[in-house]
Protein backbone atom coordinates (compact mmCIF):
# COMPACT_ATOMS: atom_id res chain seq x y z
CA UNK A 1 0.00 0.00 0.00
CA UNK A 2 1.52 3.55 -1.19
CA UNK A 3 1.01 6.43 1.32
CA UNK A 4 0.60 9.82 -0.41
CA UNK A 5 2.67 12.53 1.48
CA UNK A 6 0.89 15.01 2.86
CA UNK A 7 1.62 18.99 1.16
CA UNK A 8 0.19 20.43 3.93
CA UNK A 9 2.18 18.77 6.86
CA UNK A 10 5.53 19.64 8.32
CA UNK A 11 8.60 17.50 7.61
CA UNK A 12 10.86 15.37 9.92
CA UNK A 13 14.71 15.31 9.17
CA UNK A 14 16.51 13.07 10.61
CA UNK A 15 19.94 15.00 11.76
CA UNK A 16 23.00 13.14 11.97
CA UNK A 17 25.68 14.61 15.31
CA UNK A 18 29.25 14.06 15.89
CA UNK A 19 30.62 10.76 17.28
CA UNK A 20 33.41 12.37 18.56
CA UNK A 21 35.43 15.19 16.44
CA UNK A 22 32.56 18.08 16.71
CA UNK A 23 34.38 19.06 13.35
CA UNK A 24 31.89 15.96 11.88
CA UNK A 25 28.83 18.18 11.83
CA UNK A 26 28.22 18.68 8.54
CA UNK A 27 26.70 22.63 7.09
CA UNK A 28 23.34 20.90 6.15
CA UNK A 29 22.83 19.77 9.65
CA UNK A 30 23.20 22.73 11.15
CA UNK A 31 21.17 24.60 9.04
CA UNK A 32 18.51 22.54 9.10
CA UNK A 33 18.44 22.32 13.13
CA UNK A 34 18.84 26.72 13.01
CA UNK A 35 15.40 26.25 11.28
CA UNK A 36 12.98 23.88 12.08
CA UNK A 37 10.46 24.53 14.50
CA UNK A 38 11.58 21.97 17.27
CA UNK A 39 14.45 19.52 18.02
CA UNK A 40 13.45 16.03 19.46
CA UNK A 41 16.62 15.29 21.08
CA UNK A 42 17.43 11.77 22.96
CA UNK A 43 19.35 13.75 25.84
CA UNK A 44 18.48 17.41 25.95
CA UNK A 45 21.24 18.38 28.12
CA UNK A 46 23.50 16.37 26.46
CA UNK A 47 22.56 18.06 22.94
CA UNK A 48 22.37 21.32 24.76
CA UNK A 49 26.59 21.91 24.68
CA UNK A 50 25.91 21.05 20.67
CA UNK A 51 23.44 23.75 20.34
CA UNK A 52 25.43 26.31 22.52
CA UNK A 53 28.63 25.27 20.30
CA UNK A 54 26.90 25.97 16.67
CA UNK A 55 24.68 28.81 18.19
CA UNK A 56 21.66 26.85 17.68
CA UNK A 57 18.52 28.17 19.89
CA UNK A 58 15.79 26.07 18.05
CA UNK A 59 13.34 24.74 20.57
CA UNK A 60 13.96 21.12 22.35
CA UNK A 61 11.84 18.46 23.73
CA UNK A 62 13.39 14.95 25.14
CA UNK A 63 12.49 11.83 22.87
CA UNK A 64 13.71 8.87 23.37
CA UNK A 65 13.25 5.04 23.36
CA UNK A 66 11.33 5.53 26.52
CA UNK A 67 9.02 8.36 25.62
CA UNK A 68 5.19 7.64 26.28
CA UNK A 69 2.89 7.23 23.08
CA UNK A 70 1.56 10.39 23.90
CA UNK A 71 5.14 12.03 23.26
CA UNK A 72 5.39 10.38 20.06
CA UNK A 73 1.60 11.76 19.23
CA UNK A 74 2.33 14.88 20.41
CA UNK A 75 5.34 15.06 17.79
CA UNK A 76 3.15 13.82 15.03
CA UNK A 77 0.23 16.16 15.71
CA UNK A 78 2.65 18.50 15.57
CA UNK A 79 4.59 17.65 11.90
CA UNK A 80 0.49 17.02 10.50
CA UNK A 81 0.55 20.75 11.82
CA UNK A 82 2.98 22.04 9.34
CA UNK A 83 5.42 22.22 11.73
CA UNK A 84 9.07 20.93 10.65
CA UNK A 85 11.01 18.75 12.99
CA UNK A 86 14.81 17.42 13.77
CA UNK A 87 15.36 14.19 15.25
CA UNK A 88 18.80 13.99 16.97
CA UNK A 89 20.36 11.38 19.26
CA UNK A 90 22.81 12.02 21.56
CA UNK A 91 25.44 10.60 19.03
CA UNK A 92 25.82 9.33 15.19
CA UNK A 93 22.69 8.63 13.04
CA UNK A 94 19.33 8.28 15.09
CA UNK A 95 17.66 4.88 14.58
CA UNK A 96 20.62 2.89 14.47
CA UNK A 97 20.78 1.23 17.81
CA UNK A 98 19.34 4.86 18.72
CA UNK A 99 15.93 6.39 19.26
CA UNK A 100 13.26 7.13 16.48
CA UNK A 101 11.98 4.07 14.55
CA UNK A 102 8.65 4.11 16.32
CA UNK A 103 8.25 7.88 15.25
CA UNK A 104 9.11 7.26 11.45
CA UNK A 105 7.65 4.42 10.94
CA UNK A 106 4.11 6.22 12.32
CA UNK A 107 5.23 9.49 10.54
CA UNK A 108 5.55 7.24 7.28
CA UNK A 109 2.05 5.93 8.11
CA UNK A 110 0.39 9.59 8.18
CA UNK A 111 2.00 10.15 4.71
CA UNK A 112 4.75 12.73 6.79
CA UNK A 113 7.59 13.59 4.50
CA UNK A 114 10.65 12.18 5.85
CA UNK A 115 14.10 13.18 5.15
CA UNK A 116 17.59 11.78 6.07
CA UNK A 117 20.76 14.18 6.66
CA UNK A 118 23.57 12.05 5.89
CA UNK A 119 26.28 12.11 8.25
CA UNK A 120 28.21 10.35 10.79
CA UNK A 121 27.85 6.77 12.17
CA UNK A 122 29.97 4.64 13.76
CA UNK A 123 29.59 1.20 12.12
CA UNK A 124 30.02 2.55 8.57
CA UNK A 125 33.37 4.70 9.91
CA UNK A 126 34.56 1.15 11.18
CA UNK A 127 33.94 -0.71 8.37
CA UNK A 128 35.23 1.58 6.06
CA UNK A 129 38.56 1.80 7.96
CA UNK A 130 38.82 -2.09 9.00
CA UNK A 131 40.25 -3.71 6.39
CA UNK A 132 37.61 -6.56 6.20
CA UNK A 133 35.31 -7.16 3.22
CA UNK A 134 32.45 -4.18 2.99
CA UNK A 135 30.52 -5.53 -0.18
CA UNK A 136 28.27 -7.28 2.12
CA UNK A 137 28.07 -7.19 5.56
CA UNK A 138 25.16 -6.69 8.57
CA UNK A 139 25.16 -4.74 11.82
CA UNK A 140 23.59 -6.55 14.54
CA UNK A 141 23.43 -3.59 16.86
CA UNK A 142 24.32 -4.21 20.87
CA UNK A 143 24.53 -8.24 21.43
CA UNK A 144 22.74 -9.08 24.76
CA UNK A 145 24.13 -8.02 28.02
CA UNK A 146 23.85 -11.75 29.52
CA UNK A 147 26.67 -13.98 28.93
CA UNK A 148 24.51 -16.90 27.98
CA UNK A 149 22.00 -15.21 25.43
CA UNK A 150 25.24 -13.47 23.99
CA UNK A 151 26.83 -16.61 22.88
CA UNK A 152 23.46 -17.94 21.34
CA UNK A 153 23.20 -14.55 19.98
CA UNK A 154 26.42 -15.11 18.44
CA UNK A 155 26.20 -18.69 17.70
CA UNK A 156 22.85 -17.87 15.34
CA UNK A 157 25.67 -15.62 13.11
CA UNK A 158 28.73 -17.87 12.78
CA UNK A 159 27.87 -19.26 9.24
CA UNK A 160 27.04 -15.38 8.04
CA UNK A 161 29.57 -14.92 5.02
CA UNK A 162 28.59 -11.14 5.29
CA UNK A 163 31.44 -8.87 7.58
CA UNK A 164 29.08 -8.49 10.97
CA UNK A 165 29.16 -5.65 12.91
CA UNK A 166 28.44 -5.10 16.61
CA UNK A 167 28.43 -2.17 19.17
CA UNK A 168 29.34 -2.82 22.36
CA UNK A 169 30.09 -1.63 26.15
CA UNK A 170 33.34 -1.25 27.52
CA UNK A 171 31.92 -2.45 30.81
CA UNK A 172 31.41 -5.96 28.95
CA UNK A 173 33.51 -6.04 26.11
CA UNK A 174 36.25 -9.05 27.63
CA UNK A 175 33.37 -10.79 28.43
CA UNK A 176 32.08 -10.22 25.06
CA UNK A 177 35.04 -10.94 23.19
CA UNK A 178 35.62 -14.36 25.16
CA UNK A 179 32.59 -15.27 23.86
CA UNK A 180 33.66 -14.41 20.07
CA UNK A 181 36.41 -16.59 21.02
CA UNK A 182 34.17 -19.12 22.21
CA UNK A 183 31.83 -19.35 19.37
CA UNK A 184 33.49 -18.14 16.30
CA UNK A 185 36.89 -19.74 16.96
CA UNK A 186 40.53 -17.82 17.62
CA UNK A 187 41.76 -17.94 14.56
CA UNK A 188 38.65 -15.61 12.74
CA UNK A 189 39.18 -12.40 11.86
CA UNK A 190 37.88 -9.26 13.39
CA UNK A 191 38.96 -5.65 14.28
CA UNK A 192 37.68 -3.50 16.97
CA UNK A 193 37.37 0.26 16.74
CA UNK A 194 37.57 2.47 19.42
CA UNK A 195 36.88 5.77 20.27
CA UNK A 196 36.46 6.60 16.45
CA UNK A 197 36.41 10.27 15.56
CA UNK A 198 38.19 10.86 18.75
CA UNK A 199 41.47 11.70 20.44
CA UNK A 200 42.35 8.41 21.61
CA UNK A 201 40.76 6.49 18.63
CA UNK A 202 42.50 2.80 18.37
CA UNK A 203 42.09 0.45 15.68
CA UNK A 204 42.93 -3.38 16.82
CA UNK A 205 43.04 -5.88 13.93
CA UNK A 206 44.19 -9.34 13.54
CA UNK A 207 42.29 -12.55 15.14
CA UNK A 208 39.99 -12.36 17.78
CA UNK A 209 41.96 -14.60 20.11
CA UNK A 210 45.20 -11.72 19.03
CA UNK A 211 42.69 -8.92 20.17
CA UNK A 212 41.34 -10.27 23.23
CA UNK A 213 44.70 -10.44 24.75
CA UNK A 214 45.87 -6.79 23.77
CA UNK A 215 42.08 -5.82 25.54
CA UNK A 216 42.88 -7.70 28.62
CA UNK A 217 46.23 -6.48 29.07
CA UNK A 218 45.29 -2.57 28.20
CA UNK A 219 42.59 -1.26 30.52
CA UNK A 220 42.69 1.54 28.00
CA UNK A 221 40.64 -0.54 25.35
CA UNK A 222 38.44 -1.34 27.64
CA UNK A 223 36.96 2.47 27.73
CA UNK A 224 35.03 4.82 25.65
CA UNK A 225 32.68 3.64 22.34
CA UNK A 226 33.18 0.43 20.59
CA UNK A 227 32.68 -1.41 17.55
CA UNK A 228 33.03 -4.57 16.48
CA UNK A 229 33.79 -6.09 13.10
CA UNK A 230 34.20 -9.71 12.61
CA UNK A 231 35.20 -11.52 9.50
CA UNK A 232 32.76 -13.50 7.32
CA UNK A 233 32.49 -17.64 7.19
CA UNK A 234 34.39 -18.87 5.13
CA UNK A 235 34.18 -22.73 4.26
CA UNK A 236 37.12 -24.35 5.11
CA UNK A 237 39.68 -26.11 2.26
CA UNK A 238 39.93 -29.81 2.28
CA UNK A 239 37.35 -30.10 4.85
CA UNK A 240 36.75 -33.83 3.45
CA UNK A 241 39.94 -34.61 3.79
CA UNK A 242 39.45 -35.11 7.59
CA UNK A 243 39.77 -39.02 8.75
CA UNK A 244 37.00 -40.62 10.14
CA UNK A 245 38.88 -41.46 13.16
CA UNK A 246 38.77 -37.64 13.69
CA UNK A 247 35.14 -37.23 13.00
CA UNK A 248 34.22 -39.82 14.87
CA UNK A 249 36.18 -38.57 18.18
CA UNK A 250 35.33 -34.73 17.51
CA UNK A 251 31.52 -36.71 17.38
CA UNK A 252 31.16 -38.48 20.52
CA UNK A 253 32.61 -35.16 22.70
CA UNK A 254 30.33 -33.10 20.87
CA UNK A 255 27.69 -35.49 21.54
CA UNK A 256 28.78 -35.21 25.54
CA UNK A 257 27.72 -31.36 25.07
CA UNK A 258 31.53 -30.03 25.07
CA UNK A 259 32.36 -26.68 24.48
CA UNK A 260 33.17 -26.73 21.31
CA UNK A 261 36.78 -25.11 21.40
CA UNK A 262 37.22 -27.48 24.30
CA UNK A 263 36.12 -30.71 21.97
CA UNK A 264 38.54 -29.52 19.03
CA UNK A 265 41.61 -29.42 21.75
CA UNK A 266 41.07 -32.77 22.87
CA UNK A 267 40.38 -34.56 19.62
CA UNK A 268 43.55 -32.87 18.29
CA UNK A 269 45.53 -34.16 21.48
CA UNK A 270 43.82 -37.68 20.30
CA UNK A 271 43.90 -37.56 16.69
CA UNK A 272 46.79 -35.54 15.48
CA UNK A 273 44.59 -33.50 13.44
CA UNK A 274 45.19 -29.75 13.74
CA UNK A 275 42.90 -28.28 16.18
CA UNK A 276 41.52 -25.32 13.55
CA UNK A 277 40.36 -27.80 11.26
CA UNK A 278 38.70 -29.65 14.01
CA UNK A 279 36.95 -27.05 15.18
CA UNK A 280 35.48 -25.21 11.10
CA UNK A 281 34.43 -29.01 11.48
CA UNK A 282 32.60 -29.20 14.46
CA UNK A 283 30.46 -25.86 12.91
CA UNK A 284 29.40 -27.22 10.06
CA UNK A 285 28.35 -30.89 11.10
Amino acid sequence: MTVRVSSAAGVLYIVPTPIGNLADMVPRAIEVLQTVDLIAAEDTRHSGKLMQHFQISTPMISYHDFSSEQKAQDLLDRLKAGKNIALISDAGTPLISDPGYRLVSAAREEGINVIPIPGACAAIAALSASGLPSDRFAFEGFPPAKNSARRAFYQALVQDSRTLIFYESPHRIQASLADLLEVFGPERRMVMAREISKTFETFLSGTISSVLAIVEQDPDQQKGEIVLLVAGYQPPEQQEELSPEACRVMSLLLDEKLPVKQAASLAAAITGEKKNRLYDWALTR
